[in-house]
């Protein structure tokens, strides 16, 4: 027996007819994890069960197994649990699998519907129990009228869905209003219910509406080949009605394999798991990897006037978009080729092309004499009158390859002149690995989308860039960005200004010397001299303090990283 989970892949039953470029399809996860949640939600021979979003029927089956095992009649099986499904093929198939243990009145389990259509009837009934996973559908990809009737349910709720919002949320949402009081919900969601900022409402509304919430979650991929990490959402106690004043507690609990959590009973996995007070506001779920006394001290940093944020010594905008950088970024020879250096702009194009704290013109040549891919045509207004024969011929054999009808080049006139080109202040890495690299602009270039550009608001750019080198900014980093399963950090301009730093720029190594021994391959050298310089020296933190702050960066990145060793394996 197998489990749906709607995750990147091509497309597959009830939305298979949409375009696969901009869908996520499933992957299947073994019967043991649905039979894992059920064993832990359904506890009672009478509670009602649901499944918004059946597929085949792998849950309604465990399910089923579960109240077999209570002790339930097939009868009172068959008139307790429901399962909806959109596709008639698939209500079919778990029909099917349903038969051998009920018979005829497996038919009438499975309703054929859309699950938001299905949700707004009058007459719908409430339940004790809701499994599943919900469909993993961008926003842009799901059709009408359901996205309508999806967005429609979250604002009756109270939340203010946007075009970030993928389609699991809505599911949530609607199956947390269908549950009795003391109700459960036992959920495959994608672990960006953790950190991203569409879902920070969803965070919120659950914590009003249940009195404890455990995430599962693990090092090893649930899912094999693919890269999307989910998580295990349990969800206890559902209120009548959503209470601000609820003091709901989070447990985060984590196993390095799949089997280390399905071998226990619930109840015997999830004891050792560590309450957390969360607050209500925005923040990440990520942060309650840490132990109590690590997202107390962060807490207190944020709030403190010894940090600030990073938007209060510098701007972090995104690279420049091209729209086709095959057309756009250029190798030396290239440029040469077709004499087109008075037409260009030195450029960053990959991260990797940052070694140290800081890039020169001798790097940047250096990238250039390599065959990088490091030049920005870069046609001014007053240039497009006059192009050179050479470079009319160019873009020609791009508008026969109908490059200008991209969507970022057709809006654009002329669609080979390209926006937003200017040099910044110093470089923020976007995909981070180890560690949330900031480099200083030296070379006169600016970068790509797949870098950040960093401008400061006043102070001295290597003084900003200096005093990002540390555990502080560091740790901070690995809470406000989002990991992914490959094991990367990733961080949106928004998300890399809340990045804390000291509020005074003082201390801080000098940048030169931090950029001879990060190339050395030595950053954890440039860290303990900051740490006695800045975080002791300067901020007045212990070293028990710098222990915490060290602690919690290692713990997040050492957790996200592990998730790219075991996608490799």
């Amino acid at each position: 027996m197998t489990v749906a989970l709607k995750v990147p892949t091509a497309p597959r039953g009830r939305y298979a007819d949409l375009d696969t470029d901009k869908l996520r399809g499933g992957y299947y996860t073994s019967a043991n994890v649905a039979e894992w949640l059920c064993a832990w939600a359904v506890r009672d021979v009478n509670e009602t069960i649901l499944e918004p979003s059946c597929g085949d029927g792998a849950f309604l089956e465990a399910a089923a197994n579960r109240l077999t095992a209570l002790g339930a009649k097939p009868a009172q099986i068959a008139a307790n649990v429901r399962g909806v499904e959109i596709v008639a093929s698939e209500a079919r198939s778990a029909r099917k699998r349903l038969k051998p243990l009920l018979g005829p009145a497996a038919d009438e389990t499975v309703v054929s519907s859309d699950f938001f259509a299905w949700w707004q009837n009058a007459t719908q009934p409430t339940f004790d129990v809701i499994i599943g996973n919900p469909p993993f559908i961008r926003y842009q990809s799901f059709p009408e009228p359901h996205r309508t009737l999806a967005m429609a349910i979250m604002g009756e709720q109270g939340l203010t869905p946007n075009r970030l919002t993928n389609i699991w949320v809505p599911f949530v949402v609607a199956a947390t209003a269908s549950l009795k009081k003391g109700g459960r919900l036992a959920l495959v969601l994608p672990a960006e219910i953790l950190q991203v900022t569409y879902a920070a409402q969803l965070r919120s509304f659950l914590t009003d509406h249940f009195k404890r919430i455990d995430v599962v979650a693990c090092n090893e991929l649930f899912f094999e080949k693919a890269e999307q990490e989910v998580v295990l959402l349990l969800a206890d106690g559902a209120l009548a009605r959503a209470s601000e004043t609820n003091t709901c507690r989070v447990a985060m609990t984590e196993a390095d394999t799949v089997a280390a959590i399905t071998d226990y009973a619930p109840a015997a996995f999830l004891k050792s798991a560590q309450p957390k007070v969360i607050r209500h506001d925005s923040e990440k779920w990520l942060k309650y990897f840490l132990d109590n006394k690590q997202i107390e001290f962060m807490r207190e940093l944020r709030d403190s006037a010894i940090t600030s944020p990073m938007s209060a010594h510098a701007h972090i905008n995104v690279g420049v978009v091209t729209g086709k950088n095959e057309f756009f970024v250029l190798t030396g020879e290239q440029v040469a080729d077709m004499e087109l250096a008075a037409y260009t702009t030195p450029l960053v194009s990959r991260s990797v092309q940052l070694k140290g704290a800081r890039i020169g013109k001798a790097d940047w040549k250096s990238l250039s004499a390599a065959g990088d891919r490091v030049h920005l045509l870069t046609i001014a207004p007053a240039q497009a009158a006059r192009l050179s024969p050479k470079l009319r011929r160019y873009i020609e054999e791009g508008e026969r390859k109908e490059f200008h009808k991209g969507y970022k080049c057709s809006i654009r006139s002329p669609w080979y002149a390209v926006p937003s080109v200017w040099i910044p202040d110093g470089f923020a890495f976007r995909q981070i690995y180890d560690f949330p690299r900031m480099v200083l602009n030296a070379s006169e270039a600016t970068s790509t989308d797949t870098i950040h550009r960093l401008s400061s608001k006043g102070a001295k750019p290597e003084r900003i860039i200096a005093n990002t080198y540390s555990w502080l900014t560091a740790a901070s980093a690995e809470i406000e960005g989002r990991s992914y399963g490959g094991g990367v950090l990733e961080l949106e301009p928004t998300e890399a200004e809340r990045l804390l730093m000291p509020a005074t720029l003082n201390g801080a190594m000098p940048l030169a010397e931090a950029d001879r021994l990060t190339r050395a391959g030595r950053l954890d050298d440039v860290l303990e001299e900051n740490a006695r310089a800045v975080l002791m020296g300067h901020m007045g933190l212990s070293a028990a303090d710098c222990a915490l702050l060290k602690g919690a960066w290692t713990k997040m990145r050492d957790r996200r990283m592990s998730r790219r060793r075991s996608a490799s394996r």
